[in-house]
């Protein structure tokens, strides 16, 4: 975490010179755009680093490991799939989350399947989906992602289903 920590804050930083040497107040302006984000987001990302340790913490490593865990197969990679076409929100939500169930003992197949569906089928994205692109363009391109995070599971699991993430 300290390679991307260093690296945005010195996008951040350059950023926040170049506004500043163009002259024209624009760096206060960014600022306040930034905070009024963080504002609006931080309440997100507390509840899911909660959630995510919680994770961690509440569920028995047996349950895990049978149900999610590097050796339940199909199973697991399909209660990813499905998790993750169920969870709402952004990356937000979703990474804290996978986080948790992988440090717990999730197997990396399940979490690759749980990350692929979350970002090709999330259900609580479809209704914008819907309004904006219609119902024919959303059922061809769900069509045509159907297989994918089952798929994205399995191969993540024959690959590098050995190695130790945790």
């Amino acid at each position: 975490m300290l390679i991307p920590t260093i690296v945005m804050g010195a996008l951040a930083l350059a950023l926040l010179c170049v506004g500043y040497f163009r002259g024209q107040g624009e760096h206060v302006a960014g600022a306040k755009t930034g905070l009024q984000l963080t504002a609006q987001v931080l309440p997100l990302l507390l509840f899911a680093f909660l959630a995510a340790g919680l994770v961690q913490t509440l569920l028995p490593k047996e349950l895990i490991s049978t149900w999610i865990g590097p050796g339940s197969g199909l199973r697991g990679i399909l209660l990813g799939t499905a998790a993750g076409v169920f969870t709402p929100g952004g990356p937000f939500v979703s990474m804290p989350i996978a986080a948790g169930l992988l440090r717990t003992g999730a197997g990396v197949g399940t979490i690759v399947a749980f990350l692929t569906a979350w970002s090709l089928w999330a259900v609580a994205r479809l209704p914008l989906e819907l309004g904006i692109l219609g119902w024919k363009f959303a059922a061809i391109r769900l069509a045509c992602t159907l297989f994918f995070p089952p798929i994205a599971g399995l191969l993540a699991t024959a690959v590098f289903g050995r190695v130790d993430l945790r």
